[in-house]
């Protein structure tokens, strides 16, 4: 046998298709040099959050096949019928789209090497020899891959945030990606194999999952297990999941927590450093093709597996068993057994797990649904061990205190001198008295004046004030503040964006004060309305620039009819029923 060719102890051998694992780095130190001196003399990329999580996967072997980014005949072949252009099952689009500014600046065109760069130390990881520029069809990648709900998260990423062109082309690697978390956790596919290999597992069962575990996961993938003989990874993903997901550190805690609870040499944790795409069937076979380049035999594929809930009507984007059956489907082509997810009940008479499906009609059963689990976190409700073990529970609680010590923020928006300044200040008074939390206050004039002071008042420009306004509000809110912003946001989208970067750290309180026009000029002893008239000061909210009432605030209240004291009483009734302000 030639010196080349896979054999069966070798940890880069057998991945799908019967081809050999794609890890780019493994290569001799001199070509190691060679790289690295040429990417300094090459035009580069700076990568997104998520282009850094793809690329990692693609350097380590972790997306084999793929040996770079998709050209258009990959792309389009998977799109349309999930296979790369030489036939290989492949089911996800993997892209590295740019603007067409960065196509000219950086005179990126078929034959030019780019070096890819990290974002978080501007480190050189990889060189694309640039084989073709395209621009996608969105509509039909969106139709196609992920279902075509325009609600759909990674259909709004699509049109949002991704850019119109997209870069072809292999890579050679230049570096790995410097992690400083959970290091011995971080195991590409050839280090987890050669792990397998020298504990002499030759049946394992992976399971994914973007949640923390509790019981009924360990009692589902030890049955897995024992039911083929076989052993456990857990391996979560670690890179990008569905917003409002509990934070990756969290849940590593919990994962870490548990992995005691199974029986020795039974299981291994390691992390996927993958960006979801939430995109259910297809997204199914896209993680049975990973865990496959990872080592795994065995895949557990979960009731509505990747999906990203429900839309705003309440109809889930795809059905419960969408993505077993499309697994089930390409099972030939993948080389990975599908193991299908069996819901487990708990029996408290006979304090054990089982299968629901195995448990006779009119037997007791418990059960505690995620939104139960968050209740009881969120007011320090009893969560029982039949549920989670006492080691998990202590780590969520540690991540998730009673609401009366968790960060918020209220954040008025109104006309100039609607009252709201006014409100905000006796609010934080109230607030103060209190205690129990610091309270921060970002009033509008203050903002402009030490953070925005070289903004003017076009659109452009109150959007940045108010995503200013909302980044120090999230990291306060996150440090557990309570924080009173009172700026005018008259734009409906930049309170939107505001709410959901703050929402990311605590909650989020939008309150309308919806004070008439007529009444806040009438009532300004400033004089900015008259000047506005005059035409003396130019884009003057309800003046000569728009203010957009709110369609969804959390509290609307009116400064010309309701007194001040009457006001900040009912912004705290609405925190004290919400469990924000409990006596500690």
């Amino acid at each position: 046998m030639s010196s080349h060719s896979p054999s069966q102890n070798d940890p880069t051998a057998n991945p799908p298709h019967g081809g050999v694992l794609k890890d780019l780095l493994a290569r001799d130190a001199p070509r190691h040099q060679e790289l690295s001196a040429e990417a300094e003399t090459l035009p580069a990329i700076v990568l997104s959050e998520r282009q850094l999580c793809d690329l990692e996967l693609i350097i380590s072997g972790g997306f084999s096949p793929l040996e770079g980014f998709m050209s258009q005949k990959d792309y389009d072949g998977v799109v349309n019928d999930l296979h790369l252009a030489d036939g290989k099952l492949f089911s996800m689009p993997i892209c590295l789209d740019v603007t067409k500014e960065t196509l000219e600046a950086k005179k990126i065109k078929p034959g030019a090497r780019i070096t890819l760069r990290d974002p978080r130390d501007d480190s050189n990881l990889a060189i694309i020899s640039v084989e073709d520029v395209y621009q996608p069809d969105k509509q039909r990648e969106a139709q196609e891959v992920l279902g075509g709900d325009p609600e759909h998260p990674a259909i709004k990423y699509l049109f949002e945030k991704t850019h119109d062109f997209y870069v072809g082309g292999k890579l050679d690697a230049v570096n790995r990606l410097n992690h400083y978390d959970y290091v011995a956790l971080r195991y590409t596919p050839s280090e987890l194999r050669t792990h397998f290999e020298k504990l002499g597992w030759s049946r394992v069962v992976a399971f994914q999952t973007r949640n923390p575990m509790h019981r009924a996961h360990r009692e589902l993938t030890v049955r897995a297990a024992r039911a083929r003989q076989a052993t456990v990874l857990i391996h979560p993903v670690v890179g990008l999941t569905k917003p409002g997901d509990i934070d990756h550190f969290t849940r590593v805690r919990v994962y870490q927590a548990l992995m005691p609870r199974y029986p020795s040499g039974m299981a291994v944790l390691g992390l996927l450093p993958l960006a979801m795409r939430m995109g259910g069937p297809r997204e199914a076979i896209w993680h049975a093709i990973i865990r496959k380049n990872h080592g795994a035999t065995h895949f557990i594929v979960g009731r509505d597996h990747a999906g990203p809930g429900k839309n705003s009507a309440g109809k889930d984007f795809y059905g419960p068993y969408d993505a077993q059956h499309a697994v089930e489907k390409y099972k030939s082509e993948l080389g990975i057994e599908v193991v299908d997810f069996q819901q487990m009940t708990y029996l408290p008479d006979s304090d054990e797990y089982r299968p629901k499906d195995e448990v006779p009609a009119g037997t007791k059963t418990l059960d505690i649904s995620g939104t139960e689990l968050r209740r009881r976190l969120r007011v320090g409700a009893d969560i029982p061990e039949w549920f989670s073990y006492p080691e998990v529970v202590r780590v969520l609680r540690e991540s998730n205190p009673p609401r009366a010590t968790q960060g918020f923020t209220i954040f008025f928006t109104g006309y100039q001198n609607s009252g709201k300044d006014t409100i905000a200040r006796a609010l934080q008074v109230t607030l103060n008295q209190q205690g129990g939390r610091p309270v921060s206050m970002l009033l509008g004039e203050i903002v402009r004046a030490e953070l925005s002071s070289e903004l003017g008042f076009s659109r452009e420009d109150r959007d940045e004030n108010i995503g200013r306004i909302a980044f120090v509000a999230s990291e306060l809110t996150k440090a557990g503040a309570a924080v009173i912003a009172a700026p005018i946001a008259p734009f409906e989208q930049a309170r939107a964006e505001a709410r959901n970067q703050i929402s990311q750290y605590g909650s989020f309180f939008l309150v309308h004060v919806a004070t008439s026009l007529e009444y806040c000029e009438k009532t300004d002893k400033r004089g900015m309305y008259a000047k506005a008239r005059k035409g003396e000061i130019k884009g003057f909210t309800g003046v000569d620039d728009p203010y957009e009432a709110p369609t969804d605030p959390d509290l609307t209240v009116d400064f010309e009819h309701q007194s001040v004291r009457n006001i900040v009483h009912q912004i705290v009734l609405m925190l004290e029923s919400l469990g924000f302000l409990e006596q500690l």
